[in-house]
């Protein structure tokens, strides 16, 4: 081959690479029979689901398109969505009314605009990208803040500026109080209304016309009902309906709030393609944790292809329990199972003791799952299990998984209690060195979620890109109050204050060690942890302190743990700070226990 053949092969290969013909252009029309959403001018209607897991899965069942929460490694998730032949609609996070965000602050809405301004510029000609979904949930519960709405309107408006060929979209929770109402008359530039809803989904589309909506809306969530919708039963556990039962309610919530409005609805979002600790490990989940597809990951292919399954899933009738569902230490409680259709012989049931958390988040943060308790599982066949009680009170969940070794499965769990004192849950093990921030880990092992203080004074940046002490990014946290104090803490679980199990067992650690700056130098701060104290149920094991004033250079600084207890540490890292007159800032990277 030629040098000149070859420079024009490279040539044209660019040219496919880079020409904006590849950008898929997606537009909203108004015909007489409704909404429509077009994807370089043909119907599309979306068929998809939340989460960035089993891709290829998701495209082998008819699914069309994903759903991001945040931008966090949009690039690649664009990437891996192509190679699928999937659209992304595209999360771009923004701060929450639950989490403290003020959205009346006005240093806080330029940064957050920023933020959206640098995404949408940076992905906008992704051949992948069908949409743009400002938030998730960031409205209060009744949807009477109109500074929110506002606010939104005002970055859909810049969105479309910046990227005329995709539209834009905003997610609420439920649509209850002025939601609908305060969304139509506040968001004119806002194209589509993304609806979360479980309990309440079948009547979803009906609900939203008699609200007075009228532009297009999806379903940006839909499940089961969640443990806020629902009652606990008579030992105080939250009953969860079987992989079957769950199948059934995602057909009928497609069927209802989706097919049943073609008008309006431009598709839908289920929610979980994969698995995830939200309650249980399997509450909302499609998939089990080692991959195995659940009912209602079958249920939604033959909704989107139109076509049964080839090998249908394993469907469990019931699981109920032959007598009570308490007794003491060391009794034994037999529980029935019963497998339909007469199942092959290829199909495996296992069992699974775990302790229920008693407390749980709403909110989707992080939650951890609860280890398998040893040696409680007695007998155990196809039909069902003994279980010993253990020797610790509280609540329990009895789990029993149908495997047909084709890649397909059935779970079902039941609760129990064990009638005597509830003592202290052992915190996980946790693996030393323990990250809790550092740019090269992505690890959740604690939380920054509890503010104190005049919390609406304080900013957080996550990904400050001002002068880190490595890489590309550090954390930077601001108090813009010229009065009063701040402080955060890095928690676990998110949100606890001492009343849910959680931690982790940090023993054999010798210090906690960070790196920190000032601003402009002489900002005193506080750096602790282990600050739940014993009075509360489950409270930290230890506690340390260290009050620094602050350089305008990076510097490492250590608190010394050795002789401590550290076998629950549930408070990984906190600081605090007084204003002294005026605002304030600083700089944190590589937060670790070693």
């Amino acid at each position: 081959m030629s040098a000149t053949l070859r420079l024009l092969l490279v040539i044209c290969t660019l040219h496919s690479v880079l020409s904006p013909a590849l950008i898929a252009e997606v537009r909203l029309i108004k015909e007489s029979s409704g909404w429509k959403l077009l994807r370089n001018g043909e119907p599309y209607f979306v068929k998809g689901a939340g989460g960035n897991r089993v891709l290829e899965t998701l495209a082998e069942s008819g699914g069309n398109s994903l759903r991001l929460w945040s931008d966090d490694d949009l690039g690649a998730q664009l990437d891996a969505a192509q190679k699928k032949g999937l659209t992304v609609a595209a999360g771009i996070w923004l701060g929450q009314v639950r989490q403290g965000f003020d959205w009346s602050d006005a240093a806080g809405l330029l940064k957050q605009r920023a933020q959206v301004r640098a995404t949408v510029e940076k992905y906008r000609q992704h051949p992948a990208l069908l949409m743009w979904v400002l938030g998730n949930e960031m409205e209060d519960p009744e949807g009477k803040n109109g500074a929110v709405w506002t606010a939104i309107n005002g970055l859909a408006r810049m969105v479309k500026e910046i990227d005329p060929a995709h539209p834009t979209m905003t997610v609420i929770a439920e649509i209850g109080g002025d939601k609908v109402k305060n969304f139509h008359a506040l968001c004119p530039d806002v194209d589509i209304l993304g609806l979360n809803s479980y309990g309440g989904v079948v009547s979803l589309g009906e609900r939203y016309k008699k609200l007075g909506g009228t532009k297009p809306y999806m379903v940006t969530e839909f499940g089961p009902a969640g443990i806020w919708e629902i009652q606990k039963n008579e030992i105080g556990a939250y009953p969860e309906p079987t992989s079957t039962a769950k199948a059934a309610t995602y057909r009928k919530a497609y069927e209802s709030a989706v097919l049943a409005h073609p008008d309006l609805c431009l598709g839908s979002y289920a929610f979980l393609w994969g698995h995830k600790q939200e309650v249980t490990s399997t509450w909302f989940s499609m998939f089990t944790e080692d991959g195995a597809r659940l009912g209602s990951a079958e249920v939604l292919t033959e909704l989107w292809t139109g076509k049964p399954p080839v090998q249908p899933v394993p469907r469990i009738e019931s699981l109920e329990w032959k007598g009570t569902a308490t007794g003491q230490p060391g009794a034994t409680l037999e529980a029935a199972l019963k497998v339909a259709g007469q199942q092959s012989d290829s199909t495996k049931v296992t069992w699974i003791l775990q302790r229920d958390p008693g407390e749980y988040g709403t909110g989707g943060d992080r939650e951890d799952t609860p280890p398998a308790v040893a040696d409680a599982i007695l007998k155990s066949g196809p039909t069902g299990a003994q279980v010993r009680l253990p020797a610790e009170g509280g609540l329990y969940r009895l789990f029993a998984y149908a495997r047909d070794g084709k890649g397909g499965a059935a779970v079902a769990n039941l609760p129990l209690r064990v009638d005597a004192p509830e003592t202290m849950p052992v915190a996980r093990k946790g693996a030393l060195p323990l990250a809790i921030y550092s740019e090269a880990s992505d690890s959740e092992n604690y939380v920054p979620a509890g503010w104190m203080g005049e919390t609406k004074a304080i900013r957080v940046d996550p990904a400050s890109a001002d002068n880190p002490r490595a890489g590309k990014t550090s954390i930077r946290m601001e108090y813009q109050g010229s009065q009063g104090w701040g402080g955060v803490v890095w928690q676990s679980p998110a949100g606890d204050w001492g009343d849910r199990p959680g931690g982790y067992d940090l023993t054999g650690a010798k210090r906690l060690s960070f790196w920190a700056r000032g601003d402009t130098g002489g900002e005193v701060v506080t750096f602790q942890f282990g600050i739940i104290p014993a009075d509360k149920k489950f409270s930290d094991t230890a506690k340390g302190e260290l009050k620094v004033t602050l350089g305008k250079e990076w510097k490492q600084y250590d608190i010394p743990v050795t002789g401590k207890d550290l076998s629950r540490i549930k408070t990984g890292f906190v600081w605090t700070a007084a204003a002294a007159g005026k605002p304030f800032a600083f700089h944190l990277d590589d937060i670790r226990w070693e």
